[in-house]
Order: C-alpha cells, then sequence, then structure tokens
C-alpha cells in the first residue's frame, strides 16, 4: 500500500508538491476565507483555490489562497532579510545561485512532468530545453555580477567610480505560458543583484514555482531571500504591489493589468519593468528562400501559439503569396495535435476553457467580419477540451480586431504587400499599438538591414526566430513594455546605480596607509 499523501501536498504525476505559499523560510497556509472575493473569481471566497490540467481538465491541487495578510507577510519578510543578503558578498551570492541552478538541473524531470500537466506545454521541449534554460538564467547572472564593472573616468582630475547597490524586496509577477523559465529571467538578476525576492505566480500555473522554493531552500538560500506568494492578481497582487517597502516590480502579462501595477507604483514612486502583449509581423520578401519562410511560419505555433513574441501577422510579398501560402499549408497539415506528454506531439491544447473562448471569440468575430479560412479555424473536435486547431485566417483588413489586438493562440493572418514594396511592408508591420518583435525573411542582407532599422520592435530576427541571448536587451516598445532585462540592463534595473566621485590627492601629501 502506497504511504499517504501528506496534508497540504499534492502528487502530480508522481512528484509531490507542497500547495502552501512559502514565506520566510516556511510552509504558510492561507491565514483564512478572502473576505470579498472581487468577480468572477470563485465565491464564496474559501484559503484555496483549485488548479485543473489543461490537458483534460482535471482538478489538480488545492491551492492556498493569498489575500493581504500574505502579501504582507511576505514583503515582511524579503525585508527583513533584505539588509543580510545585500550585505553578502557577490562570490557568495553567485556560489549560491549556482548550487540553485545544480538543483534545478537535478530535478529537470520532476519539473518537466509538472510543468507540462500544469500548463500543457510539450514535455519533451520542458525536458531538452525549458528546464534546462532555468538553470542556464541562474549561472548567468551568477557568473555576470562577478563581470559587473565600469571604467572609472576622470573629470578635471577627479575619478568617477559607478557601482550597482541592491535596491531592496523585489515583487515579480509571472505568466502561465512558460512559468518556472519566465519567472527565472526575473530570479536570477534580481537575487544576483541583492536584492530579496517576492515571487508571484499565475493562478492558472502554480506548482513550479512551489518546487523551486523547495530547490532554493535546500540550495541554502536563507530565509527571506526568495518567497512564494500564490493566488489571484486582485486579492494577492494587488496589495504586493502596493505594499510601501517594495522597491522593484517586474510584470510580465497584459497591458490592463500593468497599467493597474503602474498606478500602485506610483504612490511610492518603485521603478517598474513590463513586458506586455504582442502583435508581431513576419515580413516574407520575394527573395527569402521559400522553404526557410514557410518553416519561420510555422514556428509561430509553438506552445499552442502562446508565446508573447510570435509572429502572428503575415505580410507575404504579392508575388509569391501562392508559392508561400503552398509551402506553409503543406506543413502544417503534417504537425500532430495532441497530449504534449507524447514525443510525437507538435501542438498541445490551450492553458484553460476561458482561454479557449477568447480565442475562438476572436476567430468568430473576424469571420463575421469577411475573414476567410486557409486552415483550422475552431476547436479540435476529435481532441475536445483545451486543443484548438493551428489556423490561418486571410482576406482580413489591416483595421480589423484580428489584425490589431494579441490573440494569445494558434491563430495566423496572412496579407500581402506590393511587389518590392518597403515602405508599404514596414508600414503594415508597424500599423499596431504594440511593438514587441518582428522577423524578416529576405535572401538580400542589404535589404534587411534597411527594413529591420525602420520596424518599431524590441527584437528583430532575420531569418531566424527566438534566438534569445541573455546578454542582450530583451523588452518592447509601444504598448508591448516599459525597459529592458537581460545583460546589464538587469542589474541596471534591480540595482540603484551610483557614481563615487573622488578629488585626486593633494601633491606632496602622501596616502595614509
Amino acid at each position: 500500500m502506497a504511504p499517504p499523501t501528506p496534508a497540504n501536498t499534492a502528487i502530480i504525476a508522481g512528484v509531490p508538491v507542497d500547495t502552501r505559499h512559502w514565506i520566510g523560510g516556511e510552509r504558510i497556509a492561507s491565514a483564512s476565507p478572502i473576505s470579498t472575493p472581487p468577480s468572477p473569481l470563485p465565491s464564496p471566497a474559501a484559503p484555496t483555490f483549485t488548479d485543473h490540467s489543461p490537458l483534460d481538465g482535471t482538478p489538480l491541487a488545492e491551492i492556498a489562497r493569498g489575500g493581504p495578510e500574505e502579501a504582507r507577510a511576505a514583503v515582511a519578510a524579503a525585508r527583513a532579510a533584505f539588509p543580510a543578503w545585500a550585505a553578502t558578498p557577490p562570490p557568495e551570492r553567485a556560489r549560491l545561485l549556482h548550487a540553485v541552478a545544480d538543483g534545478v538541473e537535478a530535478r529537470i524531470e520532476d519539473l518537466a512532468i509538472v510543468e507540462t500537466t500544469d500548463n500543457g506545454a510539450l514535455l519533451r521541449s520542458h525536458r531538452r530545453g525549458v528546464m534546462p534554460r532555468v538553470a542556464h538564467n541562474l549561472r548567468y547572472f551568477a557568473d555576470r555580477l562577478l563581470a559587473l564593472a565600469h571604467d572609472d573616468f576622470e573629470t578635471r582630475g577627479h575619478t568617477n567610480h559607478v557601482s550597482w547597490d541592491p535596491a531592496g524586496p523585489a515583487v515579480l509577477i509571472t505568466p502561465w505560458n512558460a512559468p518556472l523559465m519566465l519567472a527565472s529571467w526575473k530570479i536570477g538578476p534580481a537575487l544576483a543583484a541583492g536584492n530579496t525576492v517576492v515571487l508571484k505566480p499565475a493562478e492558472w500555473t502554480p506548482l513550479t514555482a512551489s518546487l523551486f522554493a523547495d530547490i532554493a531552500h535546500e540550495a541554502g538560500l536563507p530565509a527571506g531571500v526568495f518567497n512564494v506568494v500564490q493566488g489571484y492578481g486582485a486579492e494577492v497582487g494587488e496589495p504586493l504591489v502596493a505594499d510601501p517597502d517594495v522597491r522593484r516590480i517586474s510584470f510580465t502579462g497584459s497591458v490592463p493589468t500593468a497599467r493597474r501595477i503602474a498606478g500602485a507604483a506610483a504612490a511610492h514612486l518603485v521603478p517598474c519593468s513590463f513586458e506586455l502583449g504582442g502583435k508581431s509581423p513576419l515580413i516574407v520578401f520575394a527573395d527569402a528562400d521559400p522553404e526557410r519562410a514557410a518553416d519561420l511560419a510555422v514556428e509561430q505555433f509553438d506552445n499552442a501559439g502562446q508565446v508573447c513574441l510570435a509572429a502572428t501577422r503575415i505580410l507575404v510579398e504579392e508575388s509569391v503569396r501562392d508559392a508561400f501560402l503552398g509551402h506553409f499549408l503543406d506543413r502544417v497539415t503534417k504537425l500532430t495535435q495532441g497530449d504534449p506528454r507524447d514525443e510525437t506531439t507538435d501542438v498541445g491544447p490551450n492553458i484553460h476553457p476561458r482561454h479557449v473562448e477568447r480565442v475562438d471569440g476572436f476567430v468568430r468575430r473576424a469571420l463575421d467580419a469577411g475573414a476567410k479560412v486557409a486552415i483550422g479555424g475552431g476547436r479540435n473536435e476529435e481532441l475536445g477540451g483545451n486543443y484548438y486547431l493551428p489556423t490561418l485566417l486571410t482576406d482580413v483588413a489591416q483595421d480589423s480586431e484580428i489584425v490589431q489586438e494579441e490573440v494569445f493562440g494558434p491563430v495566423l493572418t496572412l496579407q500581402t504587400f506590393p511587389d518590392g514594396d518597403e515602405d508599404e511592408a514596414v508600414r503594415l508591420a508597424n500599423d499596431t499599438r504594440f511593438g514587441l518583435a518582428a522577423t524578416l525573411a529576405t535572401g538580400d542582407r542589404d535589404r534587411a538591414d534597411r527594413v529591420a532599422v525602420r520596424l518599431v520592435a524590441g527584437t528583430v530576427w532575420v531569418n531566424c526566430f527566438f534566438v534569445r541571448d541573455l546578454s542582450a536587451p530583451f523588452g518592447g516598445s509601444r504598448e508591448s513594455g516599459v525597459g529592458r532585462e537581460g545583460g546589464d540592463w538587469s542589474f541596471d534595473f534591480y540595482c540603484d546605480l551610483k557614481n563615487t566621485v573622488t578629488a585626486p590627492e593633494p601633491k606632496g601629501r602622501a596616502r595614509h596607509g
């Protein structure tokens, strides 16, 4: 007989996961029910909420449901731990981050299967790419901390020395589409910088954040340096970002939520970093390699289209439109949609029934407005549940909702621009309120350089997609974000930069000591 499951523990594909908060080095259950849950959150409010698997809707766990009390406790723990952590020498902070990375690597299989069960992304990707990247992210910022330096410079004989000082507790609010990997992009530099952290993972994918807390604790991270508070944004996220002891806020998610966070942060002048939505273009010129261009387009169905960087607007030069479409459709028909735990699956489910309704709503409204379906166009009726067919819509207007708004599902649109008209290609590419990324397919390097410099985007890929080096700045323009993270830009955000100016020694006076 199997041993009984401990209280406050969920067993996910054989992996035990604690369902409570991690605050001040201890597991904490929610203190009491939320008194007035904001609509449309579950009511009556309870000290837990149910986490469901996108694979089949199965309830996975009852997760501690944080509120103002848990938010205050987590920030207080981070505040109390901050002086000692900030004073910890950089080599020791780096050593501990490497120890956490070691722990991640030792548990890649556990993390991979739990995350796939919780968010529906491909298991093979989690095993081979995503979870190893979590460890890599931590190691990169640990090593970058030790190399962080700015050359001293002189002003009228005075020496200027630039340093990066820890800022204080940082609140990190992360999304559900790549929960632990995106969290580690923030956790790594925040901890390396000497800040303490309160992580609020998305309520649809709370599980790997809890496992990460165990890993960090086992690696020796001091109590209060890293904290996890579970729950809904309206109940626990809002008091977290409004706490006067918080000194940095980093958020990945929607534009409306970012506006609310910015409003709360403004009261205490807390610096914010926002990575928000995207409606990125893929521009295919006639001189592009047609096979490569089609491959780039199909890559946009990665993670069932739930990728902020996805180039969902395909803009093709008119003369190659039909040839491109033929190559594209040939590839899409060969994609396998199904259980993401299966090695042969290419496209898994979307995250949640409510999100599938949202995606389908965009498609239905587009069809009502005159769009045509080249492939897909609805739910996968054979699989049911949260599975939505990889979809391409044609005959869409530039000012239509489907072209202008982020769908965040496996839905692409196809438009054309006149042969040789780079100006029109750029106009269409830039004609949204977003500016997160852009992808170009062209065989002309000079054209790539000309077009790239004119695109409003935080990242431009030329004949490639999703190549992301941590040394590069990452973020968006317009409503796709505020600020940049990555490399030294992360330290610039998570730290208070200081310039120390020292007068020259008077002539003839010996230096003491």
